[in-house]
């Protein structure tokens, strides 16, 4: 019997979230198209400067990552408010780890095998802190705003004890080149970006594990009759969520060269906002990683033309909040209509 069902929910969801999918991703290739002209009109040497298109391309990749990670959160039907937090602690894990490994020979004489102990290192710390999420989730049925918001706080704390309130600073070459260098004069941040795009795009999409994830977030009752064990799915979806997380704080730490509590606080509305901008239902069970790289990218241009045009940052901080609910309150106008 469940196969069966299993069977006739396939091409049912995939009939349904294809068409919505292609439209918004056409909406949002247009808006990027618009952004580009918009903004190159205003500052035309400025933003057409291959200096501008080159520091986009190094900080833009760690944002995209959190904010596919806010939509596989939301794909449940959930979201992650604690994804800054662990980002943070997996870069100052790191970071204690290197100097415990250095000692007084300073993190410079640390070669490829720590860093990449390191890496491995700050992956664990994010899926352990997913594994927590899911817990608390899925077994002690938690709210997940309510879940993640007090986990999130945690995670902070953690990062307060670790580093006693200072930036930890000195990563080793190695690590810094992950977050500052180039390969085939492409910047390694985009390179990672887009290979977490396509696995996860082929993970969503071509896989069971995909079909499932957004199977419980579309009709719950749907997936309990499909054999799709709910509990075990958001376990999966948030240790996911977490590795995804870490490897941002892997980048934004290797871009700074260094690793503090409230780095990249103003990025968890951008990735709620970038995630739903990009199709993403925060009910649940509709995302796809092509329209969370549009958003991603609109805002960017968007957002290096307002500091081009020297607009202050708390205008920019409401215009998002503004933006993210004018998006949310266009999808549900969207889906009382199309009901």
């Amino acid at each position: 019997m469940n196969d069966t069902n299993s069977t006739v929910t396939r091409p049912g969801l995939r009939t349904l979230v294809k068409g919505e999918t292609a439209q918004t991703n056409l909406m949002l290739a247009v808006v990027c198209i618009l952004v580009l002209i918009s903004m190159t009109a205003l500052r035309p040497t400025m933003f057409l400067s291959s200096y501008n298109f080159e520091s986009m391309a190094f900080f833009m990749p760690e944002l995209g990552i959190l904010s596919i990670a806010m939509m596989i959160a939301m794909l449940t039907g959930g979201i992650d408010l604690s994804i800054v937090g662990v980002a943070n602690l997996a870069g100052i894990t790191a970071g204690t780890l290197f100097a415990a490994m250095a000692g007084d020979g300073g993190s410079g004489a640390l070669g490829l095998g720590p860093v990449t102990l390191g890496v491995i290192v700050a992956l664990l710390v994010g899926m352990a802190a997913g594994l927590l999420n899911g817990f608390l989730i899925s077994v002690l049925k938690i709210t997940p705003i309510l879940a993640t918001l007090g986990t999130g706080q945690v995670f902070i704390g953690m990062c307060l004890v670790l580093t006693g309130g200072p930036a930890i600073v000195g990563f080793p070459p190695g690590w810094n080149a992950i977050g500052n260098g180039k390969l085939l004069g492409i910047p390694v941040p985009l390179l990672i970006f887009v290979v977490i795009c396509i696995a996860l795009s082929v993970l969503l999409a071509r896989t069971s594990f995909g079909l499932r994830l957004k199977l419980i977030g579309t009709n719950p009752k749907a997936a309990v009759y499909a054999g799709v064990k709910r509990g075990q799915m958001i376990f999966y979806s948030y240790m996911l969520t977490g590795g995804l997380a870490a490897m941002a704080g892997v980048l934004l730490s290797a871009r700074t060269n260094a690793a503090k509590s409230d780095y990249g606080a103003s990025y968890l509305l951008q990735a709620v906002l970038i995630a739903v901008l990009g199709g993403t239902n925060p009910a649940g069970g509709r995302g796809n990683v092509l329209g969370v790289a549009l958003a991603l990218i609109s805002l960017t241009l968007l957002s290096s033309g307002f500091q081009m045009m020297r607009v202050s940052n708390h205008l920019i901080d409401f215009v998002w909040g503004g933006f993210l609910i004018g998006v949310i309150a266009l999808n549900s106008w969207r889906s009382r209509k199309g009901s």
